[in-house]
Parts: C-alpha cells; sequence; structure tokens
C-alpha cells in the first residue's frame, strides 16, 4: 500500500513515523535512541509508531548521533591460505557474529601483509578513519605492542590467547588449551608411552608457548624426560618437516598443537614405513572436519571456538558500552580415537 491508500507507506521514512506519533523528528530521534528530552509516554507513543510502519534507524543515523561507528575490528598479518585452513579463526568469527547481530554491529575484517607493522598500521587506519569502537587481538606474541597502541588509539579492546598469560592489561579472554595438551600425555602415559615427542606451532604466538609448557609439564608430572620437539609453525608443510626430525629421535607417540600438522605428520610417518599406531601414536589439536574421517582417525583435543568468539564479542561490547561482564571461556577436551594405541614395547 502507498500513502494515498491509507496504509503504511512502501518505504517508511523517520518522517512518517513523526507524523504518525505526532512529533518532530528531533524527538523521535532522541526516543529511539534512548536520549534524555521526552517524557516517557511521548517515547512509547513513538516505538508503537515505528513498530507499526516496521521502520528502524539506519546504522549510519544511529553512529551520526551517538559519535559511534557500531563496528569492531580484527587485523590479522598472516598469509590468507593458511587462515583458510584455521578452524579456529572460522568458529572464533562465527561466534563473535551471533553476538554482533543481537547489538546491530558489524565485524571489519583486514588480512594484512606479514608484519608487526602491517598490522599495526591496519588498527591506526581504522582509528583514524573512525570505522571501528573498538578491536579483537588475535595471534597475541610475546612483547606484543598492539595493547599499548590500541590504548593510544582510544580504542577498547579484548585479547583472546591462553589463560593466565600477560596482556599487557588488557580485557581478555582465556582458552585453556594448556588442558587439553596435558590430557593428551595423560592418555599416551596411561597406555604406557615414555618417549613422548611434541610438535609446537610458531614459537612467537603465547598459545604455542603455553601448549609447548603444558607438555613439558605433563611429561614431568608423569615422571618423563621432556623429549624431542621441533616447530611446525601450525601448516602442513612444517608439521611434515618437524616430524622427520623427531622420528630419528624414534619417539613412540608424537602430540602436535595442531591437526593440520599431525595430519602432515601421520603422512611422514607412512613414508618412513611405520603403521600408526601400532608403531607410533599421533594425536592433533583442533579437531578438524576431516580428522574423524582419517585412517586411522586422528586422536585430538576439540576446542570450541564459537563459544571463545562470542565471549570475545560480548566482553568487547560491554567494553564498549560501559558494562561489566565476566568472560566464560569453556575448557578443551580430549578425543580418543584410533590414531593412539599402547606403544609396542607395552604389547
Amino acid at each position: 500500500m502507498d500513502e494515498q491508500s491509507g496504509g503504511a507507506p512502501a518505504t517508511p521514512t523517520i518522517a512518517d513515523v513523526a507524523r504518525l506519533a505526532g512529533v518532530s523528528k528531533g524527538a523521535v530521534s532522541l526516543a529511539l535512541n534512548d536520549k534524555p528530552g521526552v517524557s516517557e509516554e511521548t517515547r512509547q507513543r513513538i516505538r508503537e509508531a515505528a513498530e507499526t510502519l516496521n521502520w528502524r534507524p539506519s546504522i549510519h543515523a544511529r553512529a551520526m548521533l551517538r559519535s559511534r561507528a557500531f563496528a569492531v575490528g580484527l587485523v590479522l598479518a598472516r598469509d590468507p591460505r593458511h587462515l583458510a585452513l584455521d578452524p579456529f579463526f572460522a568458529g572464533f568469527l562465527g561466534g563473535v557474529q551471533t553476538v554482533l547481530a543481537d547489538s546491530n554491529s558489524v565485524l571489519v575484517l583486514q588480512v594484512v601483509g606479514q608484519g608487526e607493522e602491517a598490522e599495526a598500521e591496519g588498527y591506526r587506519r581504522l582509528a583514524r578513519e573512525r570505522r571501528i569502537d573498538g578491536a579483537f587481538l588475535l595471534d597475541v606474541r610475546t612483547d606484543d605492542r598492539r595493547p599499548a597502541l590500541l590504548r593510544e588509539l582510544g580504542l577498547a579492546a579484548v585479547a583472546v590467547g591462553p589463560d593466565g598469560a600477560d596482556y599487557d592489561g588488557t580485557p581478555f579472554v582465556g582458552v585453556r588449551d594448556g588442558d587439553g595438551i596435558r590430557d593428551a600425555v595423560e592418555h599416551l602415559a596411561g597406555l604406557g608411552h615414555r618417549r613422548i615427542a611434541f610438535v609446537e606451532g610458531a614459537p612467537a604466538y603465547l598459545h604455542s608457548a603455553s601448549r609447548l609448557a603444558a607438555w613439558r609439564d605433563a611429561m614431568r608430572a608423569h615422571g618423563l624426560p621432556a623429549g624431542p620437539h621441533a616447530a611446525g609453525h601450525f601448516t602442513g608443510e612444517g608439521g611434515a618437516a618437524a616430524t622427520r626430525l623427531l622420528l630419528e629421535r624414534r619417539p613412540t607417540a608424537i602430540v602436535y598443537a595442531s591437526d593440520l600438522m599431525a595430519i602432515a605428520g601421520m603422512s611422514v610417518a607412512r613414508e618412513a614405513g611405520l603403521d600408526v599406531p601400532a608403531d607410533l601414536s599421533l594425536t592433533g589439536f583442533d579437531d578438524n572436519p576431516e580428522a574423524a574421517h582419517l585412517h586411522p582417525p586422528l586422536t585430538t583435543v576439540r576446542q570450541d571456538p564459537v563459544a571463545v568468539g562470542a565471549a570475545a564479542a560480548e566482553l568487547l561490547m560491554a567494553r564498549i558500552d560501559g558494562r561489566r561482564v565476566t568472560p566464560v571461556s569453556p575448557s578443551p577436551r580430549l578425543i580418543v580415537r584410533g590414531s593412539t594405541a599402547a606403544p609396542p614395547a607395552a604389547r
């Protein structure tokens, strides 16, 4: 229907809401953006008019009125090819979106060239252009300069990383990935393994260092020497190269800091004539969709990146709005499948 026929306009505007409610356009803006200046009775009448016309203020209009961008940012200095293979990243974005959808905010994602300076310049540009109200920090590194940078830029920030790490005063959602590594070592030690090697990710990242420390702690807890380890940099190529190095030390089991590295390691073990798990047991981390469909299926640590993303978004939106929330991040759990068994000597 059109206005001449007495029904709601095809494309209602703020002027239509004001006319139906019998107020000015300024009063509509005040009422629907929860600003003082109108009585509660008038505010309710305006809301009913807007509901009748199915009208909502645009994000652009709300941003102009509130000096808000209604957007949050995430800048990553990663190779896009590796990013596409990271199941945590996809799940994290899904969790973030479940929260942002309810707040009428959007995520501005930038994947920039390698290097910390490219990442920092991405945040500077977003802040300079007033495109975001706050930002997430992923892949937090040792001596990371980004927390201080975001404070300098006046942006609310939330870090995501190992529980209990140092984020230079930035609020964070702690991921208890060390628990998953300890569970993997506990499982292998319980099967009788004593020579358990480890393939870590990228040493510069806090979550990589956290998983390496958890492996060492778990080995000590079982009275075992922290055997050989090598960096696989969270890539298939790196995982394969690290596995070749470790096999020279003849471990009976290898714990990997990611499924992608574990899958590559399984191929290397087969090339070396080893049977998995009869000769060598392997565990991964992430529970990639393909992990359950390998031959044998991969024993791995399952995270809930969707829940982590939602918790991070809840915390960031609360900081932007001046609210207080306590983020809750679930613990990972070990999923035992066919890639682990007792070592040959124990059998």
